[in-house]
């Protein structure tokens, strides 16, 4: 199961390493390109919850398997996307059937993982689950760079081989195939994909459309509105797409809550430390890469450790050590920022990184042992949809502060340089765009004043380029400083102590 998703996790990350070359040879803008990443986390978030419950009614396996086609298919058309008129449409389109094969095969590889493992050994496992996938997501730039340099259209056939392996090793481990006879909530479905793709829509293009425009909030204001009427109708169903009465479970509540604020820090983080060190450091891609490193090599010896205190003394312990770990690596983080220094910052990373470890398995693990009735899938849909609902939301709002508040320095910076203010401001706007949307920071070129004075003032506008981030990496310090005092609202016990009902039952005994 882990090798099954792992694709999955490496293409949240490597597309964005690829994007110059695929707007430069398919000739889009960059817009259009935003709208290309964005579509594989929109059906992310729309189809996730539908995943989980497909995974309880046809099976977790069937659904791994279905859901690893459609990824793997839908990767080979995003790499053979002619030139011409239709290649933003075809990209878009294919990346969207990307992310609802990667809804599908998450929720139900994470539930046969459950299944397996007794609720007392679940800990180490999902930690080594959640440890080793996670990390993938680092792989994405690093490979991601590697085979554009023979064509970025690898980026997306890369993913043909590792799904083949996927399927073979699925088939060798002869995996259970627990169905449940009942029918499946096509309204709630429809409910869930259409409230939380119009609302995550909303977060994305925050940025693009600005927060005082009426398409901004009429999608996140109109998507959190069709979720109320879901949340309405979802306990009144016989059979509901998601049994709402598990967050009556004051744990299940928390340890959703602290994953919503973990998650605030941890998928944003990739986009804006990779970015921060190829504008701010003048890394390569590569070099940006292995800058993420740091925070994983914290991450994934955390993962380990957080999974085995939640199997000797619960998720309480784990989250709330977590939470101040984060809270403190992303504080000293950004107060290093602006030292322009990839090597003094490593200790900060990896902090930062350990304090995501400590949260994420034994949240997750915790919450899944809440399941009524064990129904993984469900629950496992659940937390992944708040999960990625969370990231899109970071994403938006730190991408907001860091525009502000970039434009404000590259302002300050040309007007002292005697640029007029008129001209600051739209040249500030320009770099901005170029900076926080691409990462480009290549020399301008030209002979007109506004362009030797820029020239004059790189240095400078990369140390704005930190300072401007330092807010956003403070910001996911408050995030999981917040996530800290939901942990506190944990009752500290274990969850249910059930066989699962893949384990092997005790002998009868003999009648007469």
């Amino acid at each position: 199961m882990m090798f099954a998703v792992a694709m999955t996790f490496i293409d949240q990350t490597i597309v964005s390493i690829a994007a110059p070359d695929i707007v430069s040879e398919l000739g889009l803008s960059s817009s259009g390109m935003q709208w290309v990443v964005n579509a594989y986390l929109l059906a992310l978030a729309a189809f996730f919850a539908l995943g989980g419950r497909l995974a309880d009614l046809w099976g977790p396996r069937r659904v791994v398997v279905a859901g690893t086609l459609i990824f793997v298919i839908s990767s080979v058309l995003c790499g053979c996307v002619p030139t011409g008129d239709y290649a933003l449409t075809w990209l878009i389109v294919f990346r969207a059937t990307q992310g609802l094969g990667a809804a599908l095969l998450f929720p139900a590889a994470l539930a046969v993982v459950v299944a397996v493992f007794p609720v007392e050994r679940r800990g180490r496992a999902l930690a080594l689950f959640f440890g080793i996938t996670g990390a993938l997501t680092a792989l994405g730039p690093l490979l991601g760079g590697w085979l554009t340099d023979w064509t970025w259209r690898a980026i997306f056939w890369v993913n043909v081989p590792v799904a083949l392996v996927a399927l073979i090793l699925t088939a060798l481990a002869r995996i259970s195939d627990r169905r449940r006879d009942e029918p499946l909530d096509v309204r709630g479905a429809l409910l869930i994909a259409v409230g939380m793709g119009v609302s995550v829509l909303g977060f994305q293009q925050a940025s693009v459309w600005g927060w005082d425009s009426t398409a901004t909030w009429a999608c996140i204001v109109g998507g959190l509105a069709v979720l109320y009427v879901f949340r309405r109708l979802e306990p009144r169903t016989r059979h509901p797409l998601v049994d709402l009465a598990v967050f009556r479970d004051r744990a299940f509540t928390v340890d959703t809550l602290v994953l919503f604020f973990a998650m605030l820090a941890f998928v944003p983080v990739f986009f804006f430390a990779s970015v921060y060190a190829q504008v701010s450091l003048s890394a390569s891609p590569n070099q940006a890469a292995l800058y993420l490193l740091y925070f994983f090599v914290g991450f994934a010896v955390a993962s380990q450790w957080g999974g085995r205190i939640l199997d000797k003394r619960g998720a309480r312990p784990a989250m709330k050590t977590g939470c101040v770990v984060g809270a403190v690596g992303f504080a000293l983080w950004a107060g290093k920022l602006t030292d322009l220094s990839m090597h003094d910052q490593w200790p900060y990373a990896a902090l930062a990184g350990a304090g995501i470890g400590f949260i994420l398995a034994p949240a997750s693990t915790d919450a899944v042992n809440r399941a009524i009735d064990a129904s993984y899938g469900e629950v496992t849909g659940i937390t992944q949809t708040v999960r990625n609902y969370a990231a899109s939301v970071g994403l938006a709002v730190y991408g907001t502060m860091l525009t502000h508040s970039m434009n404000d320095h590259v302002v300050d910076t040309l007007e002292t340089r005697g640029v007029p203010s008129d001209t600051a401001h739209s040249v500030a706007r320009d770099v901005t765009q170029a900076i926080t949307g691409n990462g480009d920071a290549r020399t301008p070129t030209g002979t007109g004043p506004v362009a030797t004075t820029m020239r004059d003032a790189m240095s400078a506008i990369r140390m704005d380029f930190a300072e401007a981030n330092q807010w956003v990496f403070y910001g996911m310090a408050v995030a999981l400083a917040i996530g800290f005092l939901c942990a506190l609202r944990h009752p500290g016990d274990h969850g249910g102590r059930t066989i699962p009902e893949t384990a092997t039952p005790p002998p009868s005994l003999p009648q007469g």
